[in-house]
């Protein structure tokens, strides 16, 4: 049986923007997912986004790198995309402000109105992750928090420091 309490990303790909909805808590255990499926619409060209977190419980670090860099990647295309963020809670709001992702994404941006019916999303399936491919999942979602606002290096530095030695360390050791 399924666990009941495990986050589920729910997903809208038909319109535009495409819409995934977070419910339950986001992290580095679940967000694999998450960055497969932007990689694969960034690819496609797809470059309108909205997250909607009026179901999510909380998120750490890593999930809000994953969002940073996938913002970056839209709004480096011709034309720029957007990520854009509603339903925040005041701690999740809070998580993004702190972190000054609210610098890089269109945070709350008003009455987007979410006529979906259930049978119209879908699940993302977090695969068996190897151990080396999640420790750079979440290497990179730190790089791209610093990259997204410099003063994020003071918070992450010993999160960087050794998440590179792991990457290199177990990289060389599969080799």
């Amino acid at each position: 049986m399924a666990n009941e309490t495990a986050p589920i990303f729910l997903v809208h790909t038909n319109g535009d923007p495409i819409v995934l909805t977070i419910v339950g808590r986001a992290s580095y255990l679940n967000c694999a997912p998450v960055s497969q499926f932007f990689d694969k619409l960034l690819k496609q060209g797809r470059r309108r986004f909205v997250l909607d977190f009026s179901r999510c419980t909380g998120m750490d670090s890593t999930f809000l790198g994953l969002i940073a860099g996938a913002a970056m990647e839209a709004a480096k295309a011709t034309p720029p995309g957007v990520l854009s963020l509603i339903g925040l809670s005041p701690r999740n709001l809070e998580l993004v402000r702190n972190l000054g992702l609210h610098r890089l994404l269109c945070v709350d941006c008003g009455d987007f109105q979410m006529n979906f019916s259930p049978d119209q999303a879908r699940a993302l399936i977090t695969p068996d992750e190897q151990e080396l491919a999640n420790a750079r999942l979440i290497l990179q979602a730190h790089q791209n928090l610093v990259a997204a606002d410099a003063a994020n290096l003071g918070k992450f530095q010993d999160v960087l420091t050794f998440l590179k030695a792991q990457t290199e360390k177990e990289a060389t050791a599969g080799k």
